[in-house]
């Protein structure tokens, strides 16, 4: 199925609105992604451009900027969200389990989400069996984790025809790989109905800085111009923004502070609080109870 026979068009000025409990009116959820990049592929981003263009195997200049990522990015992060009390949803590599375990142990021991983001940073297009790869993951990430991940992000946020079939039938509930709607909506499968969150490209930090090339400010320029927005929209529906960061690009000396300062910023606006990926998920099934 495309997503169109999947997913009726729905514009959201017809929609009654979502209500958040507790007096909220905005949802922050932030996504942290941690990736294993494999030295003998290429490089699933890349900072420094090969000599004379030609991309080189291996690509240690590449693969070290996200090494980098894992020894000190990711501890900086993290000592960033614990001081805010923030608990992200985090997609993980099911490889990173059995590479980075140190890294994988922290997250699971300080309680945060764990959301499944494939065996490798490969797109979904290029494995010869996608359903085994989906599968894998799940089996990897549960054995680790000690419980199943609910939720889903594609690498490259990338997915085939078939992709969301074969996540249903192994139990995840939910993707962000939709970038459609400010609200989560429900879609079809072949199996059961789930869930696509709302998750926006361009407040992502790959995209501002690694594609679009931005100076590190507009991680928080953009944050805060997003959120003044669908702030205002608060006041009359439920809203969710996401942030997307990544240890080797946020996570970095020059650019760590930018994001703080913007995730500092918005929780402390009244109604506003951080919720994982889970948690907007079994909200919003809460509010679709008795609903056709």
């Amino acid at each position: 199925m495309e997503p169109r026979e999947r997913l009726a068009f729905s514009a959201i000025e017809g929609r009654p609105p979502l209500k958040l409990p507790d007096g909220l009116r905005l949802i922050v959820w932030p996504v942290f992604s941690i990736e294993h990049w494999d030295i003998s592929r290429p490089m699933a981003r890349t900072v420094i451009t090969p000599p004379q263009g030609q991309p080189m195997l291996p690509d240690h200049p590449n693969w070290s900027w996200h090494e980098y990522g894992m020894r000190v990015g990711f501890w900086r992060l993290k000592r960033m969200f614990d001081a805010l009390k923030i608990i992200p949803t985090v997609a993980i590599n099911g490889r990173t389990c059995e590479t980075y375990p140190q890294v994988i142990r922290a997250v699971a021991d300080a309680g945060w989400e764990i959301n499944a983001h494939s065996y490798d940073q490969v797109p979904m297009h290029k494995l010869e069996d996608e359903r085994a790869a989906i599968m894998k993951t799940i089996e990897v990430i549960t054995k680790f984790w000690g419980r199943p991940p609910r939720g889903w992000f594609g690498p490259g946020l990338t997915q085939t025809y078939d992709t969301v079939d074969y996540l249903s039938e192994a139990g995840i509930e939910y993707i962000g790989d939709w970038s459609l709607d400010d609200e989560p909506v429900t879609f079809k499968t072949k199996h059961k109905p789930m869930v696509a969150l709302p998750y926006n490209f361009e407040q992502h930090d790959i995209v501002m800085m690694m594609l679009q090339g931005h100076t590190s400010d507009q991680m928080y320029r953009r944050s805060m111009d997003a959120f003044e927005c669908l702030y205002k929209e608060s006041a009359e529906r439920a809203k969710i923004m996401s942030i997307s960061v990544h240890p080797y690009i946020s996570g970095v000396a020059h650019r760590i502070a930018y994001v703080e300062r913007a995730f500092k910023e918005i929780l402390s606006r009244p109604g506003v609080a951080c919720w994982n990926g889970a948690k907007i998920h079994d909200w919003y099934l809460g509010t679709q109870k008795g609903k056709a």
